[in-house]
């Protein structure tokens, strides 16, 4: 295999392949947050509330003897009441070692996104801050907004994650 030729329309020759990332809902909008930091997905269940915690954190799990904080999505980016149902998941992080687990709506698959497909995230009234957009993912006529979760997990105002976690 020749590295001859810089760059095709097939994606970035060194790299070749494109990145996962799991797609998922919160509201109306799709989501889309790198696959290797999610180490599985679970239903909803009952958390234990952390007194004085913020609104966003629902509480803590007991994962196979990890307690780990669990994080809603849609409270902390003010997407309309939760409702917790049976498509309610629990996605579970490994960021840098700490284990975490955010609430979503509902996840619908794994799409390879290759860097062709991948638009910088334009100035707009997303939920998230552009801070933490890797950007616009599009698969035909979807369109995932891709969030840098390591970003966005340790950033200031989520920042008592540290403090939950030690």
């Amino acid at each position: 295999m020749s590295m001859t030729s810089s760059s095709s329309k097939n994606g970035d020759v060194k790299d070749g392949a494109g990145s996962e990332f799991l797609a998922f809902t919160l509201g109306s909008e799709e989501y889309g947050i790198d696959i290797l930091k999610v180490q599985e997905i679970r239903g909803y269940e009952a958390v234990t509330r952390i007194a004085n915690a913020p609104e966003f954190i629902k509480g803590v799990i007991n994962l196979r003897g990890i307690i780990i904080p669990v994080v809603d999505m849609r409270i902390k980016f003010n997407l309309g009441t939760p409702v917790y149902d049976q498509f309610t998941v629990v996605i579970i992080l490994n960021i840098g070692g700490r284990i975490m687990g955010v609430v979503v709506d509902s996840v619908s698959d794994v799409t390879t996104l290759t860097p062709e497909q991948i638009k910088p995230a334009p100035e707009m009234g997303t939920a998230f801050g552009s801070d933490y957009l890797v950007g616009l993912g599009t698969v035909d006529e979807r369109m995932l907004i891709l969030i840098d979760i390591d970003k966005l997990m340790s950033s200031s105002e989520m920042g008592l994650i540290e403090k939950l976690a030690a």
